[in-house]
């Protein structure tokens, strides 16, 4: 839609994971190897944990793409809610086992350690993925732990990934779980963008679509759409998305503090707490420049056209 107004390639703020697209803060790097690391070397659980949007999926997506991983084939369950006997079926069927390992939990071992034994031997990882983890029940976290049994003399069998949002910590934390929480062998935990992480993962999105980051966003607009997200990055990705939309439909090439007002308005993200839109801007509200170093405190009045990205170039 605004593509070529904006001189994109492609759209920039998708919601879907794309590894093009890919930026990682340091938590976020320190995940991905935590990850790559526990699914290519077999270890029992890895958990993930972070708020809905913090980029669990696309870590996910990044780590099995990478190189690390190659040789690892993942089986992914994304539906919390499944029942024991549902959750034995789903795993059946993912595994491309026999209908009747879908009767029962000793026919779906029967055929399942076999299958992973014989993938070992040629040198394949199957790992299991189990995401909304922390709306798990216990019935179902406890058949988790069981799979993570499943082992030779010297490797673990199934490599497991629990990724949940925070409420999931909690869970591990039951004293009912306990025998569970002792098979977790890596953890990690997302938390949302500083500003300037804000301020790159936009930039960095706007590089890979082809745009010049430094022409589009100006800085006041940028602090905010970090204050209204709350450093979330899909809450990001809606807020720029929506901003370009609107800088389009009113041919204004830079995205200033009103548009994103107007948005996050649009949106219910406390606009209240931004204070009122501000006028039209003239022609002297320039875009960010660049300059050696960069400053990502807000800015006073009269002083916008300092820059934000300059930092950034590169990444």
């Amino acid at each position: 839609m605004y593509q070529d107004f904006y001189g994109f390639r492609e759209l920039p703020f998708e919601i879907t994971p794309h590894p093009k697209f890919l930026f990682l803060s340091p938590l976020h790097r320190e995940a991905l190897g935590n990850l790559q690391y526990g699914l290519s070397s077999s270890k029992a659980i890895t958990v993930l944990i972070g708020e809905a949007g913090t980029g669990k999926t696309t870590l996910l997506h990044a780590a099995l793409a990478s190189d690390r991983c190659r040789s690892v084939s993942c089986v992914h369950i994304n539906s919390p809610t499944l029942t024991r006997a549902e959750f034995i079926e789903t795993l059946a069927f993912r595994f491309s086992l026999s209908p009747r390992a879908a009767e029962s939990k000793a026919a779906l071992l029967e055929e399942l350690e076999p299958l992973l034994r014989e993938g070992r031997t040629q040198g394949k990882v199957f790992a299991l993925v189990v995401d909304e983890a922390q709306s798990l029940s216990n019935e179902l976290l406890e058949e988790v732990r069981l799979l993570a049994n499943c082992e030779t003399e010297s490797d673990k069998l199934l490599p497991i990934v629990l990724a949940g949002q925070p409420e999931l910590r909690d869970r591990l934390n039951e004293r009912g779980l306990r025998q569970l929480k002792q098979r977790v062998t890596l953890r990690c935990e997302l938390q949302p963008f500083r500003l300037e992480e804000t301020a790159m993962y936009i930039a960095t999105r706007l590089r890979a679509a082809g745009g010049d980051a430094s022409r589009i966003f100006t800085r006041e607009a940028v602090t905010l759409i970090h204050q209204r997200s709350g450093g979330i990055p899909r809450t990001i990705n809606v807020i720029c998305d929506n901003a370009l939309v609107t800088g389009f439909g009113l041919e204004r090439r830079l995205i200033d503090r009103e548009i994103v007002v107007d948005v996050v308005r649009d949106f219910d993200l406390g606009v209240e707490a931004a204070g009122p839109a501000r006028p039209p801007v003239d022609s002297s509200d320039e875009p960010a420049r660049d300059e050696p170093k960069a400053d990502v405190e807000p800015q006073a009045e009269g002083n916008r056209s300092r820059p934000l990205f300059s930092a950034f170039r590169g990444n």
